[in-house]
């Protein structure tokens, strides 16, 4: 986690303060949930609707009580859940701020591949090809969009200590990334998730995944430097931002000889 300065906390708190506009009062009666879902709600919708942009801290809890008309309890309950989610980060002796994408998260919540003895660390991306294209059947009903509609095909070799391991291949509609060109991407300061964060207004919380075995196409084996029909493990990604849009149809192709698909998991609390 980056080290916040002094500059940086005063920035946050300055910067942050969201009208009070975007926390109406709930009223319980019409609420039509428990009351800690409906502050989760609003937050969601003030954060969707950019009153608390990203790297920006919401009000203090107390506050947001005062704002909403509930309980203190209530609404820590909700933001609790919020940074379960990773949507929301809380920084010691700072407060809560909506989260950004950082090379850290992706690492802890988006790449899963890591050595055999345990190694992980940040892949070395190299863009192979970006070029315009539409929509195939199987890209459009991932992104439940309508096959021909205009897209983006954006293919990486991610390296892992100095050897080529992933081959990813990224569908991403055209309409959500009017402006994206091949040198704003190659360009881009930090991952992939920041650059639609931060360029795009689109942040990524969480990805449904099915994995495969598969033998390694001419297009893999090619960027990968094995053999054509080499066994491969194959994650079949769709990404999904805020609101629950489907923003990313990615196909990544692993390697497997030294490194492992590993994921953490934890029973619901």
């Amino acid at each position: 986690m980056p080290v916040l300065t002094t500059t940086h906390r005063r920035l946050g708190r300055n910067a942050a303060a969201p009208q009070a506009a975007a926390f109406e009062p709930i009223q319980p009666e019409a609420a039509g949930m428990p009351l800690f879902r409906a502050v989760r709600r609003s937050l969601l919708r003030a954060i969707e609707a950019g009153s608390v942009a990203p790297g920006h801290a919401l009000p203090s809890e107390t506050a947001l009580a005062g704002l909403f008309g509930v309980s203190v309890g209530t609404v820590r309950k909700a933001v609790d859940d919020l940074v379960t989610e990773h949507i929301l980060v809380r920084r010691q002796g700072c407060g809560t701020f909506v989260a950004t994408h950082t090379s850290d998260r992706f690492l802890f919540q988006f790449f899963h591949v890591e050595r055999s003895d345990g190694l992980r660390e940040a892949p070395v991306v190299e863009l192979v090809s970006f070029e315009r294209t539409r929509l195939d059947d199987e890209a459009a009903n991932a992104l439940a969009l309508k096959p021909g509609e205009a897209a983006l095909l954006i293919e990486n070799r991610l390296l892992l200590q100095g050897r080529a391991v992933v081959h990813d291949r990224l569908v991403l509609p055209a309409a959500l990334f009017r402006g994206l060109t091949e040198k704003r991407f190659r360009e881009r300061k930090s991952t992939v998730y920041h650059l639609y964060q931060t360029e795009f207004g689109i942040s990524v919380v969480r990805a449904h995944e099915r994995l495969r075995a598969v033998g390694a196409d001419r297009s893999a084996a090619r960027v990968l430097g094995v053999a054509p029909g080499l066994p491969l493990l194959q994650v079949r990604r769709v990404a999904i931002a805020l609101g629950g849009r489907a923003v990313e149809w990615r196909v990544s192709s692993v390697v497997t000889a030294q490194h492992d698909y590993v994921n953490m998991l934890q029973r619901p609390s």
